[in-house]
């Protein structure tokens, strides 16, 4: 099922740095990872050790509370690490790349694609996920629909139909493997920001209540699922966009998940002087996100994709000290409340057309870095959030709640309907520097946790 809305409320960010439409293949990468950390609520269970000979869909970690939610390994290969954290927390299995896969038979395959629970007994169930609480779909429970979102409005986003070029035939294939759980939804949404999150797009066909959940897919993964089904070969192909202010030559790049981006991100920095590992990224030159600018995960320089990723950011580090800070005129900062003089620089814009819709284009180049730009400050109503907040929702009233604790009046504000990165637009425009979804992800972990 195809459907479009369109959003009126929200923000799109004039950042720098957009990706070109051309793609490099940077499938020669060898070295991959999966990071238990990716995945809310999962609690992993090692299924392999450093030396280990793997295919590509085999088991690196499932989860103790339900053997059937796996990781597998992206590739063929050898298990080259374990990487632990702190009070020997699991954060990822490395594997160096070193086999060819096999391929299914065609009989295989017809198989596969004509069985109702073929997707859960593949490598691909990771690539399901559930609302509320955005886990790995639970297999047990039963969606009131599965929902595709076909434009991303993020900062810097890859252009859907230019990563999708070609793969009609899979995605095509992965919605018909999907329909057998629920009615799939592929829905393009237009507007501003974030008119593509899958929650907004939920929000404004069927929110979601109390007692019921609803499957989200990323449109790459149902190709990828397609691809499975038509082929038995697990192949979990990512077109990313390396993009942003930061970067020297901003473009597409077809990798794999999990892959290493070290490679990749020291081509693209300005300076050879590049990030290096843990604390010490903070304080170079470069932020390195995996993800969005909004709600990404900023890494080393030989990080690793996030598995639900399709965009690595380049920002300025801002560790500066701004001179007199907002009492200057500030004509080059981008400012949603006007705070400087460039606030006002909108009515001073050009007009352009993108697919269809009026959008505009700034005579005046913003400079974005990662400057929050003061102190955490007291909360207070100010009525931005919901200029930018699409959907039909009080977000302070339900924050506050979430801060307090009050479960019921959670309820009784939506937030079922939410996840943290509903408000990332909230948390930028906050006068307050309060981290916001930090503050939604701990009040639905806390529901998840006691069975809300």
């Amino acid at each position: 099922m195809y459907d479009s809305i369109k959003i009126t409320k929200g923000l799109d960010l004039p950042l720098g740095g957009e990706a070109e439409r051309r793609c490099t293949d940077a499938c020669y990468i060898d070295t991959y990872a999966m990071k238990p950390t990716d995945f809310v609520g999962l609690v992993p269970r090692l299924m392999v050790s450093e030396g280990d000979s793997v295919e590509a869909g085999q088991p690196l970690v499932s989860d103790k509370n339900d053997p059937r939610l796996t990781l597998p390994s992206p590739v063929s290969g050898i298990v080259k690490a374990i990487v632990r954290g702190e009070k020997r927390r699991l954060e990822a299995v490395v594997v160096e790349r070193s086999k060819k896969e096999e391929l299914r038979t065609k009989k295989e395959c017809t198989e596969i694609l004509n069985s109702q629970f073929s997707i859960l007994n593949s490598p691909c169930w990771w690539m399901i996920k559930e609302r509320p609480f955005g886990t790995i779909a639970n297999p047990d429970h039963k969606p009131k629909g599965i929902y595709v979102s076909l434009r991303d409005t993020y900062p810097l986003a890859p252009d859907m139909d230019f990563v999708l070029k070609s793969r009609e035939q899979e995605f095509e294939a992965g919605i018909k493997a999907l329909g057998s759980f629920a009615e799939v939804h592929c829905v393009k949404a237009y507007g501003p920001h974030p008119a593509g999150n899958v929650g907004t797009i939920i929000a404004a066909l069927d929110p979601i209540n109390k007692g019921e959940y609803v499957w989200t897919v990323n449109a790459q993964d149902v190709a990828n699922i397609g691809h499975w089904c038509l082929t038995g070969k697990y192949r979990p192909e990512r077109v990313i966009a390396v993009a942003g202010p930061a970067a020297r030559n901003p473009h597409y790049y077809r990798v794999r998940c999990g892959v290493c981006l070290e490679s990749i991100i020291k081509g693209q920095l300005m300076s050879p002087e590049y990030p290096g590992i843990s604390s010490s990224s903070r304080t170079s030159d470069t932020r390195i996100i995996s993800g969005d600018v909004l709600c990404g995960e900023a890494i080393a320089h030989d990080g690793f994709l996030g598995a639900y990723n399709s965009l690595v950011a380049l920002l300025p580090e801002g560790n500066h000290y701004d001179f007199m800070g907002w009492l200057m005129p500030g004509l080059k900062k981008y400012s949603f409340s006007r705070t400087f003089l460039s606030g006002f620089m909108r009515l001073m814009s050009k007009m352009r057309v993108v697919d269809g819709e009026k959008a505009f284009t700034n005579v005046c180049p913003y400079k974005f870095d990662t400057n929050i730009h003061g102190s955490v400050r007291p909360l207070v109503f100010t009525g931005n959030f919901e200029q930018v907040f699409p959907f039909d929702i009080y977000p302070l009233q339900l924050i506050k709640a979430c801060i307090i604790g009050d479960v019921e009046m959670q309820e009784k504000l939506g937030i079922y309907e939410v996840e943290p990165e509903d408000f990332a637009l909230c948390e930028f425009i906050d006068t307050s520097k309060t981290e916001i979804q930090s503050i939604i992800r701990e009040a639905l972990e806390k529901l998840r946790k006691e069975g809300i």
